[in-house]
């Protein structure tokens, strides 16, 4: 059975909207326990009385409403201020005129700061300004002159409020950025699975109808021909874009090998390179590659030389075989080394035909191909019979491709 990856969205703010709900509670209970000690010092106890009253119900039951962002609505958030002013506007009418001039603090005390709170978490520190200063205009008010500590603390709310408010559009911003890597990461890890599958499946069903349709001939040659082309196109979507082709040949839908091919960006210079990746652009609906599923990883400079090497025994199929000439390309990643075997279905090389072209002057496989291969530390076989096509098994080992590599960045410096 399939693993399916599943995303697991976290809320950074959920511990906030916890802690204000408890700080609503307890502010309350401080609120009244204060009363209850002052209460004689009231001109109107029976006002107070009322007002605690309505707080008291007010702050259990909003409860639900504190306990996360969806359900703390505009219309709960204004209905909340609206309780805490109306404490603050009637605390001259309940309190002692003494008092309030001393600078005694309001029916709703320090409980007025969570209402604030409440804007700041829903909204952030815009909303946050808005709601503290109703607050200081309605302490403004309740004091009737800009006193000293009145002024501090209203600055003292208004401050934090702001602050906490532009933490948690913070926190918002990297739960987000988050949330999008984890998504991310499970796609990829779903979309390697797939590719294996596709591999393993569809891919090897187009390869087999593209080689039987050009066997049968007829409508069936045609239908294997699409088959090629489809069979290139789902490997590049599987593939997801590896390499990009700096140039595309126009004949590319009828089997031509791309030959310019850019590096994929991202690597660095030292980083190791998927194989795959330069070997893709030579597959076409008359070349056939059959790679791991897994990233083929070397060096730079050895996985360019392979994949240089590949097409130049592609080269030597096209003008010794012809155009049309069908081959296969097969990538083998070993514990220590990479093997790419690429395989024709031309008439083969006569005996001695290689040690006579080199003779000649004529140095493509000695130097294009072997000549690579053993730069590498690696070799190239060639295995020909007559009338049953060509073998060039390229053999790289994987340690010498990293020593290449530190030798070309010890020239660089």
């Amino acid at each position: 059975m399939a693993r399916r990856e599943r995303v697991m969205r976290m809320s950074v703010e959920q511990p906030l909207w916890r802690a204000l709900a408890g700080y609503r509670v307890l502010t309350m209970l401080y609120a009244i326990g204060f009363f209850a000690t002052a209460y004689s010092g009231f001109t109107r106890p029976w006002l107070a009385v009322a007002y605690y009253a309505v707080l008291f119900v007010w702050t259990l039951a909003t409860l639900p409403k504190v306990s996360g962002e969806a359900s703390c609505t505009k219309r709960f958030l204004a209905a909340d201020l609206t309780v805490a002013l109306t404490g603050i506007l009637l605390t001259p009418l309940a309190d002692a005129p003494e008092r309030v001039m001393d600078g005694g603090p309001t029916l709703p005390s320090i409980w007025t700061a969570g209402s604030v709170l409440a804007f700041a978490i829903k909204g952030g520190w815009r909303w946050a300004a808005v709601a503290s200063t109703l607050v200081a205009v309605a302490n403004l008010v309740e004091r009737g002159s800009p006193a000293r500590d009145t002024v501090h603390n209203v600055i003292l709310v208004w401050v934090a409020s702001i602050a906490i408010g532009y933490v948690v559009e913070v926190a918002r911003a990297s739960e987000r950025t988050l949330a999008r890597a984890l998504e991310i990461e499970a796609a990829t890890r779903e979309r390697e699975r797939l590719a294996r599958d596709i591999h393993d499946s569809v891919l090897q069903v187009l390869a087999m109808v593209q080689r039987r349709g050009a066997v049968i001939g007829g409508e069936a040659a045609e239908l294997g021909r699409m088959a090629g082309e489809q069979e290139v196109a789902l490997r590049t979507l599987v593939s997801g874009g590896l390499v990009p082709v700096s140039r595309v040949s126009e004949d590319a839908a009828e089997g031509a090998v791309v030959r310019a091919v850019e590096e994929p960006e991202g690597e660095g210079p030292g980083g190791p390179v998927d194989l795959r990746a330069l070997l893709a652009p030579y597959a076409g609906s008359r070349v056939h590659l059959a790679e791991p599923g897994a990233p083929v990883l070397l060096a730079p400079p050895a996985a360019r030389e392979l994949a240089a090497a590949v097409g130049a025994a592609l080269d030597n199929v096209r003008k010794h075989v012809g155009e049309d000439a069908r081959a296969w390309i097969l990538v083998e990643d070993e514990p220590d080394e990479v093997i790419v075997t690429v395989r024709d279905e031309g008439p083969g090389i006569p005996e001695g035909r290689l040690a006579e072209a080199e003779g000649e002057g004529r140095l493509g496989v000695a130097l294009s191909i072997r000549g690579r291969l053993r730069d590498l530390g690696g070799r190239a076989e060639l295995i020909s019979v007559p009338g049953q096509g060509t073998e060039v098994e390229l053999r790289t080992p994987k340690e010498t491709g990293d020593a290449v590599a530190r030798e070309e960045a010890a020239d660089r410096e």
